[in-house]
């Protein structure tokens, strides 16, 4: 039997949301083994002078833990 967990992340990119996803599913599974999935939970620009600067997005990222 396994157990799952879920750990909310906020990833940033300054090309594109599928950018800034990647990214953070890249980030974590350098700290946690057995990422299984991911769940967008809020996308958000930032914005200067008219023009966006940066994406974010935050996710839960579900990951099996050790026995």
């Amino acid at each position: 039997m396994s157990v799952a967990k879920v750990s909310e992340i906020t990833a940033s990119s300054t090309k594109s949301f599928e950018d800034a996803i990647q990214e953070g599913i890249k980030r974590a599974t350098k700290t946690l083994d057995k990422v299984q999935g991911a769940w967008i939970k809020d996308y958000e620009v930032a914005v200067k002078s008219g023009k966006i600067t940066e994406y974010k997005v935050r996710m839960k990222v579900t990951f099996v833990l050790k026995d």
